[in-house]
């Protein structure tokens, strides 16, 4: 599976961008799949994932109520809606997958890794 994140930008607090991750291979519907981010000078952190069938989710306290991640398998993407922008959440942010696995927040659980897009939140 190969992965191409892409939708990040400049945006101001209390702003929306949506990140959209399109990712190769037939059986990608199969993948749990992630977001993950990483602001210059610290580790990678878990923002959200969704199980293959899209019944379930999960995100970070920092994101959650603000941040949605969705997936349309019929399209091999995998898509985070960010509202309510904060300087904060300022980061390159990374989608992931895991072929089959449970939800996780750790970033060794995952196997395919995209490229990062950045997202700059200014105040």
């Amino acid at each position: 599976v190969q992965l191409q994140a892409s939708g990040g930008g400049l945006m101001q607090a209390g702003g929306s961008l949506r990140l959209s991750c399109a990712a190769s291979g037939r059986t990608f519907g199969l993948y749990t799949a992630a977001w993950f981010r990483q602001a210059p000078g610290k580790e990678r952190e878990f923002v959200a994932a969704i199980r293959w069938s899209g019944s379930t989710t999960s995100y970070s306290d920092s994101v959650k109520g603000r941040f949605t991640i969705s997936r349309e398998n019929g399209k091999n993407t995998i898509n985070l809606q960010m509202n309510s922008l904060e300087p904060e959440d300022t980061a390159a942010y990374y989608c992931a997958a895991d072929k089959g696995g449970p939800l996780s927040t750790a970033k060794s659980r995952y196997d395919y890794w995209g490229q990062g897009t950045q997202v700059t939140v200014s105040s």
